[in-house]
C-alpha cells in the first residue's frame, strides 16, 4: 500500500538543521531480461537530522549529479515527500518510511549553483 501523492513536509520542522553524511547506496535500473544494468536509477544519502535526533536517508533522482560534499556540511533539502511501504504479515502489516526529494544543496545556494563543488581558481594576475 502506498499514498498515493506521499506527505508534504514542513522541512524546517520535521527535520530542522541537516548535515550531509555520505551516500548511502545507489539503486540501478533492470534490464527486461532482470538483470540489474549499469544505470543508475536514484542515489540515498545519509543526512543527520537535528529535529529528528537521528541520521535520515532521503534518495534524489540519478539525473541529480552525485553528491561530495565535506562531512557534516550544512544542506537544505528541495521538496521532500514522505512516502510509505506496507507489507502484510500474519499480525496485521510491516510500515516503511522512505524520503524522497528533488535534490539538496548546501545551506545558503541555491539549485541552480549547488551543483558546482569546486572551488574557484586563484586570481593569477595578483
Amino acid at each position: 500500500m502506498r499514498l498515493a501523492q506521499g506527505i508534504v513536509i514542513d522541512k524546517e520542522k520535521t527535520f530542522g538543521l541537516l548535515k550531509f553524511s555520505a551516500l548511502r547506496r545507489e539503486v540501478f535500473l533492470q534490464n527486461e531480461d532482470g538483470t540489474v544494468s549499469s544505470e543508475v536509477k536514484e542515489r540515498t544519502y545519509d543526512l543527520k537530522s537535528r529535529e529528528q535526533g537521528r541520521m535520515i536517508q532521503v534518495s534524489i533522482p540519478a539525473s541529480v549529479p552525485l553528491k561530495e560534499f565535506d562531512y557534516n556540511a550544512e544542506v537544505d533539502i528541495i521538496n521532500p515527500v514522505a512516502n510509505t511501504v506496507a507489507n502484510a504479515t500474519f499480525r496485521g502489516a510491516d510500515v516503511d518510511w522512505y524520503v524522497k526529494a528533488d535534490d539538496f544543496v548546501l545551506k545558503g545556494k541555491t539549485a541552480s549553483t549547488a551543483g558546482n563543488t569546486q572551488k574557484p581558481a586563484p586570481d593569477k594576475d595578483k
